[in-house]
């Protein structure tokens, strides 16, 4: 069989309309810099306030800093792409973001499973919460997700790497494994069943972790007498639980579903809603249901803004 060496890849995009582009580069733009000024935000403030140096925005931190290093893997090249219309992307760079995205996105539901776990450990043994989530288990925990992470991509992506391709149009937005696949001059059927099997295992793996923290969650607020305490508990984790489901419903959508073919619109559709709008309201989402995090944000400005004698400080130069 003639078979053509392929040394780079052209991305079709989200659209083929001029018009259309320049609104999507603006919106992608702006949501990309509410992206990184969110989570880099919740990284300063669980930083700069030593209220807040405990394991839950430990790992808050961390997934937010995953939440960056993640959609710095895609959105500036395809912001490049609507703004000068370039759309080739070498072999070798698209194989590179295509192992950053599913290390990147693996780590996230690991450390969504951390943080379910962390709460569970807070509201359901909390005589052994200090002891138990000390600093190095917790950094040991992190550590491990990163190089689990590493691990479950790295053996089906090795196999992809040396397959041959002959069609060089990749009718997607970024390099993603399902329209890769069909540009391959050999049968995919054996490595697309080993991807589906992966996925099946890794993301119900992770969310029955989750599932289940919760689970005993609410079994155990439900016997809390107090109203009043009962709210305070189910607000402390309503931010991750909104979290959870916008994560899980389209990743679970778009990788677990009956047909795993790339390059249909609905794919791109679900690809934008998981990369871009979970990535884009969940530091939101943290800061503004997070008591904590909310009252660290005021004293930030605080801080700034104001002196130590309550006086404003550009008011203070002025006299």
């Amino acid at each position: 069989m003639n078979q053509t060496t392929v040394v780079e890849f052209i991305r079709l995009g989200l659209t083929s309309n001029h018009f259309l582009e320049i609104i999507l580069f603006a919106i992608l733009f702006v949501a990309f810099l509410l992206i990184l000024l969110g989570n880099i935000a919740v990284i300063t403030f669980t930083l700069v306030d030593q209220h807040l140096y405990i394991p839950m925005y430990f790992f808050l931190r961390n997934f937010s800093l995953v939440e960056i290093c993640f959609t710095s893997t895609f959105i500036p090249r395809t912001l490049y792409s609507l703004l000068t219309g370039a759309k080739p992307i070498s072999l070798s760079g698209c194989f590179l973001q295509l192992s950053l995205y599913f290390i990147l996105a693996i780590c996230t539901f690991f450390h969504i499973a951390l943080m379910s776990f962390d709460c569970y450990m807070a509201m359901c043994h909390p005589l052994h919460y200090a002891t138990f989530m000390s600093n190095r288990f917790c950094l040991h925990l992190v550590l491990g997700c990163w190089v689990v992470s590493f691990f479950l991509v790295f053996s089906p992506l090795t196999i992809i790497l040396r397959l041959p391709f002959c069609r060089p149009i990749i009718n997607h937005f970024y390099c993603d494994i399902a329209p890769l696949l069909q540009l391959s001059c050999t049968d995919t059927g054996l490595i697309e069943k080993v991807m589906l099997v992966t996925s099946v295992l890794i993301l119900p793996g992770i969310l029955s972790v989750t599932a289940f923290s919760y689970a005993y969650i609410v079994y155990i607020v439900t016997h809390i007498q107090s109203s009043a305490s009962r709210k305070k508990a189910f607000s402390t984790c309503s931010a991750h639980l909104i979290v959870v489901a916008m994560l899980y419903s389209s990743s679970i959508l778009r990788y677990i579903g009956p047909s795993q073919q790339g390059g249909r619109d609905f794919d791109k559709v679900v690809s934008f809603l998981y990369c871009m709008i979970t990535q884009l309201c969940s530091p939101y989402i943290y800061t503004l249901q997070n008591e904590k995090v909310k009252q660290s944000l005021k004293d930030l400005v605080a801080r700034c803004f104001v002196g130590s004698d309550g006086i404003l400080k550009s008011g203070a130069t002025k006299q």
